[in-house]
């Protein structure tokens, strides 16, 4: 007869969680999947669902964000130090991050995707970024109160790019403009990778506030012309 340790199944392991990840981009492969693997694990060991960490995640970007944003007049002031602000949502928003892929690394191991659970976890995407693009336009009116309104506003609208397109590109119609997987176009498409924005963010709000403007403006630009590049490599292919 054999004993129950021997019939019981092997127990996953953090590669076996990180092995079945979504992806996402060099920085985030390297480093957001992989502490996302751990915590996947720690939930598994815990018996927590899923859905746990994406709702943990949700709370903890958005309290670094709404601290962004409630201080962000007196970071500017010089009331409050930048660095300690800037710190606290650099930890926060990489930690939210890597939950956020622990969330479907869990769900995939160990059998619990659902339609609903998806669902909970894009709106609580939505929520998380939004939360961002407001501390992040939060910060740069506060240290340069003559900025447009117009370009915060371009700003949101146009972040909101990169995570429409990557819920598309979870359909059976998916397609990319650069397949290539070299290293260095993998570099270049930092630009697009979540977690390596996310610590960039950060690094600004933490050293140099001042510059959050060039941030918003740089991504502004990138956003934008990813949405019309992606329009016409769409339109180009339905017209085929």
């Amino acid at each position: 007869m054999h004993s129950a340790t021997a019939l019981a199944e092997p127990r996953p392991t953090v590669a076996d969680f990180h092995r079945i990840n979504r992806g996402g981009g060099l920085f985030s492969e390297s480093i957001s999947q992989w502490i996302g693997a751990v915590f996947a694990l720690v939930a598994q060991r815990l018996g927590l669902r899923p859905t746990a960490l994406t709702i943990t995640n949700l709370v903890l970007g958005l309290a670094a964000s709404v601290t962004v944003v409630a201080l962000a007049g007196k970071v500017a002031a010089g009331a409050v130090p930048a660095w300690a602000v800037g710190l606290l949502a650099l930890v926060a928003w990489q930690i939210a991050y890597a939950l956020d892929c622990a969330d479907g690394q869990l769900a995939r191991v160990t059998g619990q995707s659902s339609p609903a659970g998806a669902r909970v976890d894009v709106l609580c995407d939505v929520a998380a970024q939004i939360a961002l693009v407001t501390a992040l336009g939060a910060t740069v009116v506060a240290q340069r109160p003559s900025t447009p309104a117009w370009l915060v506003a371009v700003f949101a609208g146009t972040w909101m790019v990169n995570l429409v397109t990557s819920v598309m590109q979870a359909g059976p119609n998916a397609a990319s403009m650069v397949t290539s997987t070299s290293l260095p176009v993998r570099l270049v498409k930092l630009v697009r990778d979540y977690g390596a924005v996310i610590f960039l963010a950060g690094l600004v709000l933490t050293f140099a506030p001042a510059l959050t403007v060039w941030v918003v403006v740089a991504f502004t630009i990138v956003n934008g012309g990813f949405l019309l590049a992606s329009i016409a490599f769409s339109a180009r292919a339905s017209l085929r």
